[in-house]
């Protein structure tokens, strides 16, 4: 039951803070509220399309079809399958860690796990929001670096599997 209403405490909190800044200087309260009005506003589109795709991947999708295609021999496929879907998942990461062990355990690669795990890095909903602040350049940069690192330590983990299994990568 005390996990049940931490997002109803904080909320609670918040409010009396705005409310106590409130007394303090109006003004500037009034316009952080309306300012994390619009970045809401920004954000819950998207938000709301990555929601939906992620509800239809745990429903739609079978955790030994989808290791059949992030197995060691999946190829470039099974890498862009899981930067793809790190990409698309959200929500706090013990959540996946019962969908990502039944992976494992039907034959996923650890290369492709870690891969998905780095690629969380990239939030959809807040892609938006850092381009407003940073700019489109920077954001694409970044992403594409995150990408990368993503993969290269997927690659970094397989051979640590290979070298832990004494076998030929």
């Amino acid at each position: 039951m005390k996990l049940r209403f931490q997002g109803v405490k904080f909320m609670v909190g918040v409010g009396l803070l705005y409310g106590g800044l409130a007394l303090y200087d109006s003004d500037k309260t009034l316009q952080a509220l309306q300012k994390s009005g619009m970045v809401l506003m920004e954000i819950l589109a998207i938000f709301s399309v990555v929601v939906f795709i992620s509800a239809a991947i745990h429903y739609y999708i079978d955790s030994r079809s989808l290791a059949k295609h992030l197995g060691e021999e999946s190829g470039l496929k099974g890498w862009l399958i899981a930067l793809g879907a790190g990409v698309l998942s959200h929500g706090p990461m013990y959540a996946w860690y019962p969908m990502i062990r039944d992976l494992r355990e039907h034959g996923a690669g650890d290369g492709r796990v870690a891969a998905f795990f780095y690629a969380r890095a990239i939030k959809v909903p807040l892609l938006p929001i850092m381009v407003e602040y940073f700019g489109l350049a920077f954001t694409i940069v970044l992403t594409i670096y995150i990408l990368l690192s993503a993969w290269i330590q997927g690659l970094i983990m397989d051979r640590i599997d290979w070298i832990a299994e004494d076998r030929e990568p």
